[in-house]
């Protein structure tokens, strides 16, 4: 079984790093293959704590061999500032791979991205101002800017011209914003070219005869279901395709090559950015469920909105991405509390819905029905096997299990790696 997909089943943060680094000593290839360093995973490894914006989680573990796909977008800056962080850490970095095919974020996708948020005013979709979106928009357009591209300047040169003969039009007339000029974002992209060469292969290729050969090979998401452009909360979504779909073709290999769907999902619920949230807590249990569980972003520092667990959303994303497996997260958080509530179904209207609405406008006024369940006030950050845990947290987890209608293989009761409860091996 040596294809596995990690994905989001919320909207992100859920801490798809740590799964990745659980399967990391028996994982030979980590593919990122959407996203950008709009979205940040937080690893932490005995008292060291490790956070990837742009760079596979598995850049972390001895031997595996981390990959960033086609499917992700790419600002060369923030990726050797990654490289030179860890690199300073005594991380080894040198197996890296970048695919050919993935684009490049450059400094008028930037500027676009944030001038365009605040041109929206209340209609701003909450983006991260890091230029992902308009960089998928260029890739769509058919006017991005590959990897391969930086070694052919005169072809580089060519396609910074075409996309800034509209986007300097954009900036001057409607943004009241200086023009951009060619020279300086090819001088930019062409400062990167030497020291990225060795890093740059046809990916997909390798990925696919590391499959042929057995190796294991994890294919990791950026953000989550919930923020997915096709099947998110739209328009309140990430601008690529997040659940397991884009691994196949954000890594340049067949879909009949993922074997195992790996959904993570945390023991309540959290959102950065603005759309719909029908669990959300804006009160003082809301706050303590973000200080608790140190609800900060991990790529830009905002406080995440929190909220209880949705068994709808878990539901709608095991059908989306055909998740075999949960690894359920920051179990320990909810720890201490007398009663936990979970939402079951929706009331929109006087209407009763048990799975996510299909209707946006029904999904933005969606009210969540709870059912509650007794909590523990034991320490469970030391519990390694389910009967470690207290009763009442094993009816807890059994009973979101019942709830999603796929098995919850692993447990997470701490941020440290070891602290994990493995019910059910991610790769046998």
């Amino acid at each position: 079984m040596p294809g596995i997909v990690i994905v989001g089943v919320q909207w992100g943060d859920e801490g798809k790093g740590k799964a990745t680094d659980l399967l990391g000593e028996r994982t030979d290839w980590v593919v990122k293959f959407n996203g950008g360093n709009n979205a940040g995973h937080t690893v932490v490894i005995g008292d060291e704590k490790y956070a990837l914006h742009l760079l596979p989680s598995g850049i972390l573990s001895p031997g595996v061999n981390p990959v960033i796909g086609n499917g992700v977008v790419v600002d060369l800056a923030v990726l050797f500032q990654e490289l030179d962080a860890l690199e300073a850490r005594g991380v080894d970095t040198s197996r890296l791979k970048v695919s050919a095919n993935a684009h490049i974020i450059t400094a008028y996708h930037r500027t676009l991205d944030k001038v365009t948020e605040r041109f929206l005013g209340k209609r701003r979709i909450g983006t991260t101002g890091r230029g992902i979106g308009p960089a998928y928009a260029d890739k769509i357009n058919r006017v991005g800017i590959r990897v391969q591209d930086l070694f052919d300047e005169n072809i580089l040169r060519q396609k910074v011209e075409g996309a800034l003969d509209q986007k300097n039009h954009l900036l001057v007339k409607m943004f009241n914003r200086r023009s951009i000029t060619v020279d300086e974002i090819v001088d930019d992209l062409l400062s990167y070219t030497e020291r990225l060469r060795p890093l740059v292969a046809d990916t997909g290729h390798l990925v696919d005869e590391a499959l042929n050969r057995g190796e294991v090979v994890v294919f990791e998401a950026g953000q989550a279901t919930m923020l997915d452009v096709d099947h998110g909360t739209y328009p309140f979504v990430t601008s690529s395709t997040a659940t397991s779909a884009g691994a196949a073709s954000g890594s340049g290999v067949g879909p009949n090559r993922l074997d195992r769907i790996v959904g993570i999902v945390k023991a309540y619920t959290t959102r950065v950015g603005s759309g719909p949230f029908p669990t959300e807590l804006e009160d003082e249990m809301g706050e303590w469920l973000r200080k608790t569980g140190f609800e900060y972003g991990t790529t830009t520092g905002r406080d995440r909105r929190t909220g209880w667990y949705d068994a709808p959303i878990t539901r709608y994303a095991t059908r989306v991405n055909g998740i075999t497996d949960l690894v359920l997260t920051k179990l320990d958080v909810l720890t201490g509390l007398e009663q936990i509530p979970v939402c079951v179904a929706y009331d929109v209207d006087g209407t009763r819905f048990d799975e996510v609405p299909v209707n946006q406008t029904d999904f933005h006024h969606a009210k969540p029905i709870y059912e509650s369940f007794p909590g523990w006030s034991e320490d469970i950050s030391t519990a390694r096997t389910f009967d470690d845990l207290p009763q009442t947290a094993k009816d807890y987890v059994l009973t979101l299990e019942r709830m999603s209608n796929t098995r919850i293989s692993v447990i997470g009761v701490g941020p440290a790696r070891d602290q994990v409860i493995v019910r059910h091996d991610l790769i046998d």
